[in-house]
């Protein structure tokens, strides 16, 4: 996912959606007022109105419009073709992308969903949905294992797993380099290392999920295991007494 615009390629509707997003992050949706948005753009509250209803509808168009964005960028990275460990690269790397160049879209993902209206609210979801789905596809592809019956669960939560660990950034991510020991990450670095974590995780999972099938298939021969040890006792026990 690209890099958001400049200021000055910006048009007057972005501009408005990229100060709104900057300012929930910043102080919280119900903490920001339209006046304030309209101020950091260069026109009067009243103006906002020429191009969103209100600020509902700001939040609705960011965190709508971010979700769609997600799933349609998505589902032309998985069927990029290569195979299905180059689509969950691929996947994984535009996800790092998204919570690396819109950290305060990932705030206001993470945190502002509940001032939605109801049916906003229903369609962010409903889009998030699909985004899972996706990845789960693509995961249990990439790792056999993964695909086996009963672990379609270890696979969606590995997934929910990945997407915390990748939506933590903004909380990670170095903004100033003069801060020594206590800077963080960069972006490149950041980037490699939540790629190296990624993957990490979703081989973790596979693996998980190979030994709890190995486990299973040991525990259900173990009845048979025993009823046949019983039998051949009982067999001795029966020949025994017919000697005696």
């Amino acid at each position: 996912m690209p890099n958001a615009p400049t200021a000055s390629a910006l048009t007057r509707r972005d501009q408005i959606r990229r100060e709104a997003a900057r300012l929930f992050a910043a102080r919280g949706f119900l903490g920001v007022g339209v006046d304030e948005i309209g101020k950091a753009v260069g026109i009067s509250g009243p103006g906002l109105y020429r191009h969103f209803a209100g600020k509902d509808a700001m939040l609705a168009d960011l965190l709508i419009g971010i979700s769609e964005r997600l799933l349609e960028e998505g589902r032309r990275r998985a069927g990029g073709g290569g195979g299905p460990h180059a689509a969950l690269d691929a996947l994984i790397g535009g996800h790092v992308e998204f919570a690396l160049d819109d950290r305060d879209l990932i705030t206001l993902h993470d945190r502002e969903l509940l001032n939605l209206k109801e049916e906003d609210r229903r369609t962010v979801r409903r889009l998030q949905r699909g985004y899972v789905e996706l990845w789960v596809d693509v995961v249990r592809q990439a790792y056999p294992p993964l695909a086996a019956p009963g672990a379609e669960p270890v696979a969606r939560a590995a997934v929910h797993a990945v997407f915390g660990l990748i939506n933590s950034t903004p909380h990670s991510l170095g903004s100033n380099p003069g801060q020594g020991e206590r800077a963080g990450l960069q972006r490149d670095g950041m980037a490699a290392l939540l790629h190296a974590l990624a993957h990490g995780a979703f081989a973790a999972a596979a693996d998980s999920a190979a030994g709890a099938g190995a486990e299973a298939e040991a525990g259900a021969g173990a009845p048979a295991d025993a009823n046949a040890n019983a039998n051949a006792r009982a067999g001795a026990g029966a020949g025994a007494e017919t000697e005696d």
